[in-house]
């Protein structure tokens, strides 16, 4: 069977809240549908907020060799660890922004690009923890908790995570915005509103999932039209915006439905499935504006 559209080449997504059902599972239909995206020749590559070694299991799951791109667009690295690209924070940038945000350092997560104790840095467990019980549990052998904050900067991090209760992070976002080295970063939002939970992820300055999908389909030789983009929240803006077949999940909120892109169905019914069945040729109609 040939392909409806036979010029993508290239599929990234997202893997929370797109690739994974309500259970952090993928699911069956999804296993297969990119299974059979492969054996046609296009590459997968997943796109993740998640650091590398948080989304390494889940890419061992798929069962076929592939690349991800963490730490929202920060680093990109094969399943073997080899490294293709890797963008830092400067310390001093890291420095300045956790003085800056001294009001909510309770509420940060420091990253560095590494799997042992240290790779992820906290100064006040009970906040983070309260926010991201599980994700605190499941990375715990990579976390130690340092203060004051500014003493972890010994070598240049991958980001400075804030997160906390939507309300709490707003403020965060306004007072990021008076910081004097506005010009030197990126901020990202991830947004879930059932659990009132919000992430800002704050990156060296033009670092973005869209920015590293748009250097590997180069690297791969690949124009935008080439390259599909699923994904569902704010962090994925930049990738969608990219990619020549963008796909917002339907778990996705109203304002991101907004932008033009095709809108597929949840995680929890197999959204990234019906995505690329359909370019794949199946005769799914479930995409609609």
């Amino acid at each position: 069977m040939e392909a409806v559209n036979a010029d993508v080449r290239l599929i990234a997504i997202d893997i929370d809240g797109t690739l994974l059902n309500q259970r952090s599972q993928i699911s069956d239909a999804n296993h297969k549908a990119l299974r059979r995206a492969r054996e046609r020749g296009i590459e997968i590559v997943l796109v993740t907020g998640r650091r590398h070694a948080f989304a390494l299991p889940i890419a061992r799951e798929l069962g076929f060799d592939l690349w991800l791109i963490s730490s929202n667009g920060a680093v990109t690295r094969s399943l073997q660890g080899e490294l293709f690209y890797r963008e830092v924070m400067p310390a001093r940038t890291a420095r300045e922004l956790i003085t800056h945000m001294d009001a909510f350092r309770g509420h940060a997560v420091v990253t560095f690009d590494g799997e042992a104790r240290g790779a992820v840095v906290v100064e006040r467990v009970e906040q983070v923890h309260a926010s991201i019980a599980r994700w605190m549990e499941k990375n715990e052998p990579h976390i130690a908790r340092i203060s004051p904050l500014e003493d972890a900067l010994v070598s240049d991090p991958i980001q400075v995570m804030y997160c906390g209760t939507i309300e709490r992070m707003t403020g965060a976002e306004k007072h990021l915005l008076l910081a004097r080295i506005t010009g030197e970063i990126t901020t990202l939002k991830t947004e879930y509103v059932a659990r009132d939970l919000c992430m800002l992820d704050v990156l060296n300055g033009g670092c973005s999932k869209g920015h590293a999908l748009e250097r590997w389909a180069q690297y791969r030789g690949l124009n935008r039209e080439q390259v599909m983009a699923i994904g569902d929240n704010y962090n994925d803006i930049e990738m969608l915006s990219f990619a020549g077949v963008p796909v917002i999940m339907g778990n996705a909120c109203e304002e991101l439905k907004q932008n033009g892109w095709e809108v597929t169905l949840s995680n929890c019914d197999d959204g990234v499935a019906a995505a690329v069945e359909k370019i794949l040729g199946a005769d799914y109609s479930v995409l609609q504006k």
